[in-house]
């Protein structure tokens, strides 16, 4: 299987918002990223329900939503009726994580866990036959453009043994810094999806840039 790509809006050109959600279209992005922040769980503010209606109406990819937000419970049926085909919690943010799951899963998306680079992948062990995907931050989550974790590497390949071990089939999608550099790395580690962001918008050809990390 080649290597998923999820590019991040967060990076786009807000001002033509259209314009590169049918770039994306017309790329071979498996899903598009859109990351959404509150400025409590993490410090910024990016777009909220209203953005990703307005992506999902000219979007032909999935929407993989990602909730950098506390209390998310409450906001997942929001989401879900603006279009999100995978919604995305935080671990850190999710005190009865189980539950958070099976509600995603009852509004008929695909049920993913973010995790904090300061959290271990040991907290999935017991869940994770029914996560369909981890989000493994390599960045501390809330702005774009950061230096890569270098831990991240063992870290995925904690968390591959760990699906391994369970039996399950949960894909490991990695989010910050990702560039030609470090996804090799990555995918030999055991990474199924990556998230890119400044590296593919801030290109001077994003469908190109795009094609070469799902070559890997």
């Amino acid at each position: 299987m080649s290597t998923l790509v999820a590019p991040s809006v967060l990076a786009s050109d807000f001002a033509n918002l259209q314009s590169e959600i049918e770039m994306l279209n017309e790329s071979s992005a498996d899903y598009i990223h859109i990351d959404i922040m509150d400025g409590v769980f993490v410090p910024n503010i990016s777009f909220g329900l209203p953005v990703v209606e307005a992506i999902n109406v000219h979007a032909k990819k999935p929407l993989d939503v990602h909730l950098m937000i506390v209390n998310p419970d409450q906001y997942l049926k929001s989401f879900s009726d603006a279009g999100a085909s995978v919604i995305s919690v935080h671990l850190e943010a999710c005190p009865h994580l189980h539950r958070t799951i099976q509600a995603i899963k009852e509004l008929g998306c695909k049920a993913g866990v973010a995790i904090n680079p300061h959290s271990s992948v040991e907290l999935l062990r017991d869940i994770i036959r029914d996560i369909d995907q981890v989000i493994v931050m390599s960045v501390n989550p809330g702005f774009g453009g950061q230096k890569f974790i270098e831990h991240t590497y063992a870290k995925v390949r904690a968390l591959k043994a760990i699906i391994t071990a369970s039996g399950a089939e949960t894909k490991i999608e990695i989010d910050g810094g990702v560039n030609l550099e470090n996804a090799p790395k990555l995918i030999d580690a055991g990474a199924d999806i990556l998230v890119a962001g400044s590296f593919v918008f801030k290109s001077s050809d994003p469908s190109k840039t795009i094609a070469e990390l799902k070559e890997l």
